[in-house]
């Protein structure tokens, strides 16, 4: 067996400046864990297929619902169910947040468009 790697997210946050643009830093059990710097608001969108997990490791995530919002804070996890609109807000700056989501999904989800990113860079 192969030891495996640490990871060090400070490291990997460091690396990149964009946002919007997830990174893959791991695989596991046909999920991708990645890391995205937001900056503002995304755009609506709901994934049919997958749920997907957000972790805030800076800032404060607002995360919009057609029918509510949620504030997720440092420590904090949401997990937005399958076809779930949603939309991402970083609340008062930059905010830093991981996501769990299986291999394969779109950041997007269901709209495609000039913040749609298709090939995932790993980090």
């Amino acid at each position: 067996m192969t030891v495996p790697e640490v990871i060090a997210l400070q490291e990997k946050f460091d690396s990149f400046t964009a946002h919007w643009q997830p990174k893959v830093i791991g695989e596991l059990n046909g999920q991708h864990v990645k890391i995205a710097k937001i900056s503002g608001e995304f755009v609506w969108h709901a994934h049919e297929h997958e749920d997907e997990l957000f972790l805030v490791t800076k800032g404060t995530l607002l995360m919009r619902f057609r029918d509510g919002e949620r504030r997720v804070g440092v420590g904090e996890i949401v997990i937005v169910p399958r076809g779930v609109e949603h939309l991402p807000v970083a609340e008062g700056g930059e905010v830093w947040i991981m996501m769990f989501e299986p291999v394969g999904t779109l950041n997007t989800g269901n709209v495609v468009n000039e913040r749609t990113v298709a090939q995932l860079e790993h980090v």
